[in-house]
């Protein structure tokens, strides 16, 4: 083990966790959704890092590129504002 993989691994990890936090306190529905996108790119680093390549692009493709681009179609067409 050398010095990036322990690097990339805190990098991805604090990402998540700060990502994750995001989601729940962002109070605009666009801005939480967006930061879920992160939180999924942040998991598939960390996939990635234990050598679960697939699950790492499933993550992207199925998760942050298609479903979240449904939810925030589903956002953006509802017309939410801020109150």
């Amino acid at each position: 083990m050398g010095f990036w993989e322990p690097l990339f691994f805190w990098m991805f990890a604090l990402g998540a966790f700060a990502t994750s936090i995001a989601v729940l306190v962002f109070r605009n529905p666009l801005y939480s959704a967006l930061a879920l996108i992160l939180d999924f790119f942040c998991f598939a680093g960390l996939y990635a890092l234990l050598s679960a390549h697939f699950l790492a692009v499933t993550q992207i493709l199925v998760y942050a590129g298609a479903i979240m681009v449904l939810f925030v179609f589903i956002i953006m067409l509802l017309n939410l504002s801020d109150k």
